[in-house]
């Protein structure tokens, strides 16, 4: 019997599935992105800003219920953790917005 699947990762899972042309958008734009970045920051900006928007949704409605139960101490670790699954298939995520030069 395995584990039940964490909540964040759940979450993770469905935003990524619901929202997936605008990720495989930000896929393509944030691996130009990486390759070079002063080319490549107006449109990774422009693709960035909705994506974190979303990101940003998703994680208030993972976090919104536990902040009105005795787990609110904990829905800022969940948070955290829901970001770094975010930050393992886009490391340059924190830059969005970021102006370079």
């Amino acid at each position: 019997m395995t584990m039940a699947e964490a909540k964040y990762k759940k979450f993770y899972k469905l935003m990524r599935e619901k929202e997936e042309a605008l990720f495989l958008e930000f896929e393509k734009i944030h691996y130009a992105y990486k390759e070079n970045s002063n080319v490549n920051q107006k449109e990774f900006n422009r693709v960035g800003e909705r994506v974190v928007e979303v990101i940003r949704d998703w994680d208030r409605k993972l976090c919104s219920s536990m902040g009105k139960t005795m787990y609110g101490q904990y829905s800022q670790q969940v948070s955290e953790k829901f970001w770094d699954l975010v930050r393992q298939d886009f490391d340059q995520i924190d830059m969005v917005g970021v102006k370079i030069g």
